[in-house]
Formats: C-alpha cells, sequence, structure tokens
C-alpha cells in the first residue's frame, strides 16, 4: 500500500521495462549502425521500438490512476497548482537537456557554445509534459466517460486536420503535413528536429493532441485493473480490447496510416491495444502465476523513472563532447571495448546494453538507499 493505495507489481515492471527500452534505442554505440530490431520505422509503418513512447506514455496514466485518487480530497486550487507546476517542471527539463552540454565542437573540434536560438523546442519531455497536463485537467474536471468521448473526438479531428490541411496529393507524407505546417507557424524551423533529413518534428505540437489519448487509455486500464483486480477475468477483457483495438487500428490504417513520427490516430489505437495486450501478459506472469524474480530488475528503472531517463541523456551528451585521442568519448569506447571484437551491429547493441546496465546500476543504488527524486 502507498499512501492507502495499493500498487500493482505488473503496472510498476512495466513502467520499469519502458524506461530500460527507452534508454537502450536512445544510446546505440553507433547511430550508422543500429541494431535492427531497435530501428524505428522509416515513415509509415510499425517497428516494436515504435512502441516504446506510447507506452512511457500510457504507463504515465496508469500512474495517474493512483495520483489523481488522492487529489479528489485537495482543492481545485491546490490541484491546479500541483499539475501546471509538474507539467512547467518536467517541460523545462526537456528543454534544458536540448539544451546541454550547452557547447558543442566545431568542424575544426574546438569547443563553443551553442547556438541557443536553434535548439529544439519540443522533445520527449515536453511531450509528456503537455500530455500529463491535458489528461490531468481532463480527468480530474470531467471525468473518466467524457474523456473517452472526447479522446474518440480527438482522434477523429486529427485525422480530419491532417487530411483536410496537409498537401492534396500526399497529406500523410513528410514534406506538406498539417503537422509540420502547423509547427512552422509556431516555431522557427531552426527549432525544429532535423533527424528526417529536412525540418520536421516527431514530438511537435500539432502531433502532441492525439498522443493525449494514450495517457487516457492508460488511466483507465489502471482503474480497471484496480477495480477488477488481479483475476482471470481482468485479464481476458483487457486482451479482448486489445485485439479489438489491434484490428480497428489495422482497418483504419487503409485510410489513415500508421505512423509514428505523425502520431496519427490508427497509430494511437494500434499503440494502446499492444499495451492492453503487454499488462495482460504481464498480469498472468507475475500476478497469477507469481514469477516475479525475473521482473525485479525493471523495479529499479521504475523507482526513479524520469531522474534516470535525464541522467541517460545527460551522460550520453557528455560522452559526446569529451574527447580522448582525437575522437569523442563515446566513439572511443565503441570502436575499443566492443567493434574491436564484435561485428559492427552486434557491438552497437552490446555498448547500448552495457550503457542501459549503468543507468540500472545507478538506478539500483538509489533504490537500496531510499532515495527517489520526484518532480
Amino acid at each position: 500500500m502507498v499512501n492507502g493505495v495499493q500498487r500493482y507489481f505488473a503496472l510498476d515492471v512495466l513502467r520499469g521495462l519502458t524506461i530500460a527500452l527507452m534508454i537502450l534505442v536512445n544510446n546505440p554505440g553507433s547511430w550508422s549502425n543500429i541494431y535492427a530490431p531497435f530501428k524505428h520505422a522509416v515513415w509509415h509503418g510499425f517497428t516494436i521500438t515504435d512502441l516504446i513512447f506510447p507506452t512511457f506514455l500510457f504507463v504515465v496514466g496508469n500512474a495517474m490512476s493512483f495520483s489523481l485518487r488522492k487529489n479528489k480530497y485537495i482543492s481545485n486550487k491546490v490541484f491546479l497548482k500541483k499539475i501546471l507546476k509538474r507539467s512547467f517542471l518536467i517541460f523545462f527539463i526537456g528543454l534544458s537537456l536540448n539544451a546541454f552540454p550547452f557547447i558543442i565542437r566545431n568542424e575544426f573540434g574546438e569547443i563553443v557554445l551553442k547556438d541557443f536560438s536553434e535548439i529544439r523546442i519540443m522533445g520527449v519531455l515536453q511531450r509528456i509534459a503537455i500530455c500529463y497536463l491535458i489528461a490531468g485537467l481532463l480527468l480530474h474536471f470531467i471525468k473518466t466517460q467524457a474523456s473517452l468521448i472526447i479522446s474518440i473526438n480527438i482522434l477523429l479531428f486529427y485525422w480530419w486536420v491532417l487530411y483536410r490541411f496537409g498537401n492534396a496529393l500526399d497529406p500523410f507524407g513528410l514534406q506538406g503535413n498539417a503537422a509540420l505546417k502547423f509547427d512552422l507557424l509556431i516555431f522557427q524551423p531552426e527549432n525544429l528536429w532535423k533527424g528526417f533529413g529536412i525540418r520536421f518534428d516527431p514530438e511537435g505540437l500539432l502531433s502532441t493532441l492525439p498522443a493525449v489519448v494514450n495517457v487516457i487509455a492508460g488511466y483507465v486500464a489502471g482503474v480497471f485493473i484496480q477495480t477488477s483486480g488481479n483475476k482471470l477475468t481482468t485479464v481476458w477483457k483487457l486482451a479482448l480490447g486489445g485485439l479489438v483495438l489491434l484490428i480497428v487500428s489495422l482497418f483504419w490504417d487503409n485510410y489513415f496510416p500508421i505512423n509514428k513520427a505523425l502520431w496519427t490516430s490508427s497509430f494511437v489505437l494500434y499503440s494502446i491495444g499492444w499495451d492492453l495486450l503487454i499488462i495482460a501478459v504481464l498480469i498472468i506472469i507475475l500476478e497469477l502465476w507469481h514469477f516475479k524474480k525475473w521482473a525485479k530488475i525493471f523495479i529499479a528503472f521504475g523507482r526513479n523513472p524520469l531522474f534516470i531517463f535525464v541522467l541517460s541523456g545527460i551522460f550520453s551528451e557528455l560522452l559526446s563532447i569529451v574527447w580522448i585521442h582525437g575522437a569523442a568519448l563515446k566513439i572511443w569506447i565503441y570502436t575499443n571495448a566492443f567493434l574491436s571484437w564484435l561485428t559492427k551491429y552486434n557491438a552497437s547493441l552490446a555498448f547500448a546494453v552495457s550503457f542501459m546496465l549503468l543507468m540500472w546500476c545507478i538506478g539500483y543504488i538509489m533504490d537500496r538507499k531510499k532515495i527517489y527524486i520526484k518532480v
């Protein structure tokens, strides 16, 4: 029991597992040699890696199913102050992480100050902050059933916006989609991500709107599990719901392609469908069969999720800015410790796993010492 509210081991494991996978896919030894299963879909389509971020939003909703219970007993003024403060801090931390380490190396290897006018504004934590804020306000003031109705309308509205305001010949393409057009109304091109070869942000403002639904779905699933308990009937209802959403999303994919970068409505339903199936399987294994020992490793990640995720980003940036023998420390470690005896893809995977285990060690030590850092 935590503050009078029972916690569920399966939900805690899912949160820790998601953090572990986020760190793993964000820190390959070489971006040119990413281990194949850890690649995102090029544009339309879906890979297992595309499931990680929406699952994190899903577990944010799970956590809210516990925290909003306690918020019933505080005034609306106190609640608003609490949720606005937390959302702002998470957004600010994400923005600061984009700016860190505030210096770069130029083409001559010299350390110079970053051009802060070109810092990316949006990002993973920024999207989490906005989704947390909107979902929290809806669920607190409008309640669950109305929030689900609003969620359906959000997904349909987003479909209409992208189709209506995207390029007529290819409304869901990389260039000329409505999400990019909207972001360019708010931000300068220099403040958008450039990983697609053009300035386009996969965590942009407009595409954050349907991502709110992932959080609301996580909340509803969390409430359902708490209400129904760890029973076989709970499992099959979660699994049935997941299968229905997968079927609906695959049908919708014919008209509104599953696409993580655009965070399409079909992608939202597809990712939620898989999340429901995953949590159902975890409940069977962990709660009904009581096979828990293997999963305890993930608890260390789940106890300090935000801190460990931010720490992994800071540490990764430091490995890139610190040079040794004329190369970034990250490249030096990857080349000498892994690439010297493994194939390039296995070396990249080994580096990522080692990096993730280092973060786990820090999380484990913090957990043992009861150090929990929350925003």
